[in-house]
């Protein structure tokens, strides 16, 4: 196949939703229709346990949420689709925007029982910032659900975008029995499998359809009639470079749990998404078919599966061809790094690639040098700045309770920090020197404090510090400048991850006093792109 056919076949994106809207439900049973699992909810190796395919961590399973992103891979009716399961709890919301950054569309759940909660605006404005197309969900459609009119009209008014309905629900809570298909014309009517382990069977006919009419009664079929025909008058019209351009939605209605309208969406989604699109690279348009290799580095993990204990570089593939064994330029360095061990993924399952195309995700094992941002390329020209960095929201000391455990304490804060789970920064102005770790939400420490315990065999301890915000200096300062400012009391001092200098506030009062007190000095609320790497070169 032509490397150009290759990149049109790819499909990569996330999903996106407010935590318990039925997100990994829905990425369970795209991976279902997708035919890349036979039973929903289940890992088909090793003893037939019931896990979710997307939920690797041990932790994820007690929580029975997602905290960590995962890549699952899969091919589907000619497509290659690169889905991006990305966490489902509020706290870890930083790793999901870095996910954002690494796919050409969206698909947002949404509770039908509550519409638009806040997590869903926050990753919309993501998207929407970044272009990103959005295909939009409506789930739990056999519970009580609001009016689904009232639900386009809550699209368009809270989030500022035209709604299209592509399906139309038949019924809602116990009553719920199918969907309207209105590009078809056809009504998909569901039968319930036990806990949607396997596709739902249905029946398929238009509305004069006589086995429709012998599952469906008159009543019902005059309000779906009714209900469409105000759809029709009064929704928005269907308009494909709309959806491409992220000023139109498409909107389905279904039930991820019980498999209703789930391969309708997936269908729907592979015809009108986009391919791999082009990026930027300090101004310049990188296109998926430009002949140099080039890729970005949007999030490690280590210790995916405890039988490999390695470290995992997943690298988003923008332009020309991957092939495994080959050499790129790292260019933050300007070092040449062998891409020799490079995998695809799926989940917490793993196997060797001999060539990715656009659109794709690579692993590549080892890589320690590697870290979120960087770019690998054939072209030493082409330098991306996709992954933007957040400020954090709490502080946490991290404590070493056992000195006998010194070097393995350090070498787990130091891979977790790598991996980006929480920031680090030091506080040069105290007499011991602890680790200080920022977040946006405080669940993220208790994963730090599970995962030093689980994977590093490192015990610590978290204490909870009093600031809730970071600074940065728009210009360069030195320590002494920094003495001769004039501090509120109890504001810090701290050291980021590239050594600038940050100040560390308890809440908006200390700030305002600050700006107020040093109207010369200017800060940032997010932190500085740097980060430098000695010359060297680089084994993956």
């Amino acid at each position: 196949m032509k490397p150009s056919e290759e990149v049109t076949r790819r499909r990569t994106f996330a999903i996106i939703s407010h935590p318990d809207a039925g997100k990994t439900t829905l990425t369970e049973k795209l991976l279902l229709y997708g035919g890349a699992v036979q039973l929903a909810g289940s890992v088909t190796a090793r003893k037939n346990q019931r896990a979710t395919t997307s939920d690797w961590m041990e932790l994820e399973r007690k929580r029975g949420i997602s905290i960590s992103s995962t890549v699952l891979q899969f091919e589907y009716d000619g497509f290659r689709i690169n889905l991006l399961d990305t966490p489902g709890h509020k706290d870890f919301s930083e790793d999901t925007y870095r996910v954002l950054t690494a796919v050409d569309a969206a698909v947002m759940v949404i509770d039908a029982g509550k519409g638009i909660e806040s997590e869903t605006r926050k990753l919309f404005e993501v998207c929407r910032q970044r272009g990103v197309p959005i295909f939009t969900f409506m789930n739990k459609l056999d519970r009580p659900t609001r009016d689904p009119l009232e639900l386009l009209d809550e699209l368009e008014h809270v989030l500022g975008i035209k709604a299209y309905a592509m399906n139309w629900p038949i019924g809602t809570g116990p009553e719920f029995q199918g969907v309207f298909d209105r590009r078809t014309r056809n009504l998909h009517l569901f039968e319930r499998i036990v806990q949607g382990q396997y596709r739902a069977p249905e029946a398929v006919g238009d509305l004069e359809h006589p086995i429709i009419a012998a599952r469906l009664s008159e009543g019902t079929l005059a309000t779906v009639r009714d209900e469409l025909a105000m759809v029709e008058e009064a929704g928005s019209d269907f308009d494909a470079d709309a959806i491409l351009a992220g000023k139109l939605t498409p909107v389905f209605f279904g039930s991820a749990m019980n498999n209703f309208g789930v391969r309708l969406l997936l269908d729907s989604f592979l015809e009108y998404a986009r391919p791999p699109s082009p990026r930027m690279a300090d101004g310049r348009v990188v296109d998926p078919m430009h002949p140099s290799f080039s890729g970005f580095v949007f999030k490690i993990q280590a210790n995916m599966d405890p039988r490999h204990r390695d470290r995992i570089a997943f690298v988003r593939v923008v332009s020309g061809k991957f092939t495994r064994e080959m050499t790129a330029t790292h260019a933050q360095s300007g070092c040449p790094i062998r891409l020799s061990n490079a995998q695809a993924l799926f989940g917490r399952d793993r196997e060797t690639i001999e060539e990715a195309f656009p659109g794709d995700v690579v692993g590549i094992v080892g890589g320690r040098d590697l870290a979120i941002g960087d770019t690998l390329t054939d072209d030493p020209g082409i330098i991306f700045h996709e992954i933007p960095r957040f400020p954090p929201e709490c502080f946490a000391f991290l404590h070493n309770p056992s000195t006998a455990q010194f070097k393995r304490f350090n070498q787990a804060v130091t891979q977790l920090l790598q991996e980006g789970v929480v920031q680090g920064y030091e506080l040069p102005d105290r007499g011991t020197k602890v680790v200080l770790l920022g977040a946006v939400g405080p669940l993220q420490f208790e994963i730090v404090k599970y995962r030093m315990e689980n994977e590093y065999n490192a015990l610590s301890r978290i204490e909870m510090a009093p600031w809730t915000m970071a600074r940065w200096f728009a210009d360069e300062v030195t320590v002494s400048e920094i003495g001769a400012m004039t501090l509120p009391s109890g504001v810090e001092r701290a050291l980021g991850a590239g050594g600038e200098h940050v100040l560390l506030f308890s809440d908006d009062w200390e700030e305002r006093y600050f700006r107020d007190r040093n109207p010369d000095i200017t800060l940032l609320d997010h932190p500085p792109a740097t980060r430098t790497q000695a010359a060297g070169t680089i084994t993956a």
